[in-house]
């Protein structure tokens, strides 16, 4: 299975429904702080637009909830490494991919035969505070070199006048976050995304 090559990141599925239909085709759900009930409600929505829309969904962290409700791919991050089932997760037949920062991260986490691995932050980023200020582009180029066929996301600091050369520097899919969600026009922002990366 080929991934597409962007991959825009949302923590609410009312962006899934205004995204999908431009024609997005990986997308994240990651919700954060919410009630269980809220995020399986969410995830349930998501899954069904997503469907309808011939979309993959990835599930960051509820990797139970992406069980439960028969996702196909979750996300974790290291941290939920640390307390993921992945036996679980694996005998449920779901896609895994994992983020990472650093060698050591690396190597624990092709020790694991991920679908993806994402290299963050390629670029700065005001998501979420990290003790990694940027990656930069030769590091995205050695981590290709390093996972071989294994699919690589860039994440981190991501905008459509960055994407070429994180594609030219090795990354098979970008990934965005508030480049799209902070822009006053998301939908034009995601149709240049999707322009950029056909």
């Amino acid at each position: 299975m080929t991934l597409d090559r962007f991959y825009p990141i949302f923590d609410d599925v009312s962006w899934l429904k205004r995204m999908l239909p431009l024609g997005v085709k990986l997308v994240q759900l990651r919700i954060k702080d919410q009630p269980e009930a809220h995020v399986r409600t969410q995830i349930a929505e998501g899954q069904a637009l997503c469907r309808e829309y011939g979309a993959v969904l990835v599930i960051n962290d509820y990797w139970q909830a992406a069980i439960d409700l028969g996702c196909d791919w979750i996300h974790l991050g290291q941290e939920d490494l640390d307390e993921a089932d992945l036996k679980a997760i694996r005998q449920a037949g779901l896609k895994l991919g994992v983020s990472t920062h650093d060698d050591d991260e690396l190597e624990r986490v092709l020790a694991m035969a991920p679908d993806y691995v994402a290299l963050g932050p390629v670029y700065p980023t005001i998501l979420k505070k990290m003790k990694w200020h940027q990656q930069g582009l030769p590091r995205v180029t050695e981590w290709k070199a390093r996972v071989g066929s294994v699919p690589l996301v860039g994440i981190g600091g991501m905008s459509v006048e960055r994407a070429q050369g994180v594609f030219e520097a090795g990354a098979d899919i970008v990934s965005a976050v508030t480049d799209i969600t902070l822009n006053a026009d998301p939908e034009a922002r995601v149709r240049a995304w999707l322009e950029v990366s056909s």
